[in-house]
């Protein structure tokens, strides 16, 4: 069994025992899964699933009986402790099918001595259906997203993707419409822990490729989960509505993977119906569109080991709820592009950052906040406990003291907290005091465990609940009534296994009670006492006895009562949890530009980019944790020089471990938190919206598609050239270093001149290639800077400093020497260079920019006059789809062709 399929593990055998025939019977229903198959307290695999359970959990494997002349491998977990079990197999892409038992074994008894207790699937566990507290991570969501195409050809031609991503575990649902310039970009954003796409796409070796790279785990579903044609009614069944519009106008592709999404959901969770927010558009043009190589190059939210700590996310997070650690993730991945909501998120951290107080206040308020939107899923999957209903109590009550914190200010409150508190106004205040009273305050994970409702809510609760646990004292006192009423200090009321309780008295004194036979029912006389009970006894007994079953039961109706109510309530309780995110957020990153001296970025329509002081957010945090030195800040300013003008690019020379490519990362991350509507490092920045984000920084290759690291570097700098515009950014680090020097430093000089002419991007430009440095005297939005160094005593310090001007060495000799090169190789390094530079004394870049024609006249490269003309037909028919065809549109494409091949010959 792999990592997602299992095979049927064994042919099906007549002989089997009646349980083993339903474990191959049920396993052959679910064959690529692994199977949870219940057993009283365990849940047991047998055959291949037992050896990849026991490989993947390292648990012990036995066997249990023989299935045609074999062994059968087993192993098993306890149901108690199944979730943790269940989080290493999904961390391993293992899917897993949950197998309960569906009867009451007495049940199963009456039917025969050999009756199997009925059972059947009823969840399919996946990477992205999770809900389990302890199998999410509470800073991350945890997306399901639905991929599909809709007409044209490959990866490459001009088809429609669409995107629908769903967080099972908060409920929030989301579509979008991209194309195969942007789909790599769209799904890096979302970062998906599930894929889903037609299992025929999969076929398509660019397109899986590219699903792969999203990082989640694929899942392979039929066409037909997909079909456009009835996905307008698969989502308003889902939703209880007739039609979608009050939801929004949603395109063909985004209906298309907004239902094939529902159809998994659907087939995931067997009849549960996840509470899911109705589909919500997310324009991709939007937000800042930065590919997966920039993403990986800034590790915004990953280091490039894949560690969350070291990152941008982890630098910046000063949030104290999972819900606001959530939301801070979401908006890093999606930084805004609309001036007016960049804005509105900086008046709310800027408030923040005024009102201390207030802040601290409700930073400490938050802190005992549960998360709401999760504890709300669960118990709409019927997979909640007490604790779930405490955590929405505890919620709803810091709801109400954050409504108090923050309704006092002197000023006018920012839009964005306003909105904020507005959901919390509207949150079910009474329900949250009802669960308050309702929920004891340490209850159990589970609610068959008993014993969550707080005494006092229920008077016939807390009766059974005196009489199983207090009924020693229970008898004592209507022994003592008994007693008094008959003056007998000698009657006692005993209890054994054959009578259960009884009253007993001295025979010499039993005429007390037999002289009221009605009301003392005598049972045994013994040598010297009688025995006796009565109706109030025996009734009491009945009690006592199943005191602990009906107090349960109660506990049980209690608890559906309040879950119906919580998920009556649920779309009220879901914005209050929206809410406190927000609140949260503003108030972390306040937080964050207090403690590291961040100022408000100014963000317009503009094309400026002008850094004052810019420091990179996670080397200044790491020094400072090392004690070391302190960060050298530095100046960038890209902005035209008039408003009518374009950016500027900077070529930045300096010797390695100067701070070059710190200081591309650090003005590309200061642009990211302007955007995503924080605070930034610096002394000052204005920056005209950024709307992509190119990075390419570093050197890797790329096994899956056989690319060397040079092959890697040169598909993101086309993808770059290809793509980036004069709102872009651009960053660029050592372009052409992969191959000869001729080679490179060609490479290198063209895509400076293509970013200058073509692209007219504002771009920082890194590299080792002094002879570029003579462009700037022909390219007038070329400036040279470079890192300041200094030399003493034949050793090189790095000041980490940029100033204007071009390095006259690369320094390489003395950096290799700091590495600790042997003596002797530095040595013959420095006779060879010396050796080198007499040779070239006449710099070979004063008679390139002298004799090179400029770049904006050469045109391309025309096709060859013998080269054949494409077919029109033929090129027709590769973009026809037979699959994916109606009978009318096979008509009109057949009556196409014929008219193609028409004028062809004609």
């Amino acid at each position: 069994m792999s990592g997602q399929n299992a095979q049927n593990p064994v042919p099906a055998d007549t002989k089997v025992t009646p349980m083993m025939a339903q474990f191959l019977e049920i396993k052959a229903a679910n064959p690529d899964s692994l199977l949870f198959y219940r057993m009283g307290d365990f849940y047991e695999m047998f055959f291949e699933d037992a050896e990849v359970a026991s490989a993947a959990l390292g648990i012990t494997l036995t066997k249990r009986g023989k299935h045609q002349g074999d062994d059968i491998p087993m192993c098993g977990v306890p149901v108690h402790a199944a979730d943790d079990y269940l989080q290493k197999l999904i961390a391993k892409g293992i899917r897993v099918s949950v197998c309960e038992q569906t009867e009451d074994p007495a049940a199963a008894k009456k039917r025969g001595s050999k009756s199997v207790v009925r059972r059947d699937v009823v969840r399919l566990v996946t990477p992205g259906t999770l809900t389990e507290e302890r199998l999410l991570d509470a800073t991350s969501n945890n997306y399901l997203m639905a991929l599909t195409r809709l007409k044209g050809g490959s990866l490459q031609g001009d088809a429609v993707y669409g995107l629908a991503w769903i967080d099972m575990s908060t409920g929030s649902f989301q579509v979008s419409e991209t194309d195969h310039q942007r789909v790599a970009a769209d799904l890096a954003q979302v970062a998906p822990r599930e894929l889903i796409l037609a299992d025929h796409l999969l076929q398509e070796s660019d397109l899986r490729l590219l699903a792969e790279q999203s990082g989640g785990s694929l899942s392979p579903v039929p066409r037909a989960f997909f079909d456009s044609s009835t996905a307008t009614d698969r989502l308003a069944h889902y939703f209880g509505v007739k039609t979608l519009d009050g939801f929004g106008t949603f395109s063909r592709a985004e209906l298309s993977a907004a239902a094939g999404i529902l159809a998994y959901v659907e087939k995931t969770q067997l009849g549960e119906r996840p509470p899911l927010d109705p589909p919500v558009r997310e324009a991709g043009a939007g937000r800042m569109l930065i590919d997966p190589a920039t993403r990986a190059n800034l590790e915004l939210s990953r280091t490039l080991s894949g560690e969350r700590q070291g990152s941008l996310l982890a630098t910046i997070d000063r949030t104290v709820t999972g819900g606001g650690s959530r939301l801070l993730a979401s908006r890093l991945a999606g930084p805004l592009f609309d001036v007016d909501e960049i804005q509105q998120r900086h008046d709310a951290v800027g408030f923040f950052l005024e009102h201390e107080l207030m802040r601290e206040g409700l930073r400490q308020t938050l802190k005992g906040a549960p998360d709401m939107a999760r504890a709300l899923s669960r118990i709409a999957l019927n997979r909640g406990g007490p604790r779930d209903i405490l955590a929405l109590a505890l919620g709803l009550s810091a709801a109400r003291a954050v409504l108090d914190q923050t309704g006092s200010s002197p000023v006018a409150i920012p839009a964005e907290i306003s909105a904020a508190r507005t959901s919390l106004e509207r949150a079910p205040h009474d329900l949250g005091e009802e669960l308050t009273r309702a929920i004891r305050q340490d209850p159990p994970l589970l609610k068959r465990d008993g014993g969550f409702i707080a005494t006092g809510y229920n008077g016939d609760l807390d009766e059974l609940r005196s009489l199983r646990d207090e009924s020693r004292k229970v008898i004592a006192k209507l022994q003592a009534q008994y007693a008094e009423e008959l003056g007998l200090r000698s009657l006692k009321i005993k209890h054994n296994n054959v009578l259960g309780w009884f009253i007993e008295t001295p025979t010499a004194q039993a005429d007390r009670l037999t002289g009221d036979p009605a009301r003392f029912i005598h049972r045994q006389t013994m040598a010297g006492a009688m025995r006796f009970t009565t109706t109030e006894l025996a009734e009491l007994e009945s009690k006592i006895a199943s005191a602990g079953e009906r107090a349960l039961a109660i506990e049980m109706e209690i608890f559906d009562r309040l879950a119906n109510a919580v998920i009556d309530a649920g779309e009220t309780i879901k914005a209050a949890a929206q809410g406190l995110s927000a609140l949260d957020v503003s108030a972390a990153l306040a937080k964050l530009a207090q403690e590291e001296a961040h100022v408000r970025p100014t963000v317009d329509d503009s094309r400026a980019f002008d850094i004052r002081g810019g420091r990179h957010p996670v080397v200044e945090s790491a020094l400072k944790k090392g004690g070391g030195d302190s960060f050298v800040a530095n100046d960038a300013n890209l902005g035209p020089d008039s408003d009518e003008d374009i950016g500027h690019i900077w070529l930045i020379t300096g010797p390695n471990m100067a701070g070059k490519s710190t200081f591309l990362r650090q003005n590309a991350l200061i642009a990211v938190l302007a955007q995503m509507g924080a605070f930034v490092p610096a002394m000052s920045a204005h920056i005209g919206v950024v709307d992509r984000l190119f990075s390419r920084v570093g050197a890797a290759d790329d096994l899956a598609r056989g690319r060397s690291t040079f092959m890697v570097e040169m598909v993101e700098t086309a993808a770059i050239l290809n793509q980036a515009g004069d709102r872009s950014l651009v960053i660029l680090d050592e372009i052409g270093r992969g191959t000869a020097t001729f080679d490179g430093l060609s490479i290198a000089w063209a895509t400076i001149e293509h970013l200058h002419e073509v692209n007219r991007s504002r771009a920082l430009f890194a590299t080792h290639y002094h002879e570029l440095t003579a462009l700037s005297a022909k390219l007038d939005r070329l400036s040279n800077a470079t890192v300041s160094v200094k030399e003493w005593n034949g050793e090189v310090i790095f000041l980490h400093e940029i100033v204007p001007g071009a390095a006259d060495r690369s320094y390489g000799i003395q950096v290799a020497k700091l590495a600790g090169l042997p003596a002797t190789v530095v040595e013959r390094s420095k006779q060879v260079l010396s050796q080198l530079e007499e040779q070239d004394r006449r710099s070979p870049s004063e008679s390139l920019i002298d004799e090179l024609p400029l770049f904006a006249s050469i045109a391309p490269p025309v096709p060859s006059a013998t080269s054949a003309e494409p077919d029109p037909v033929t090129g027709a028919l590769e973009d026809i789809d037979p699959d994916d065809m109606t009978p009318r549109e096979a008509l009109e494409a057949l009556y196409r062709l014929k008219s193609l091949r028409a004028e062809r010959t004609g």
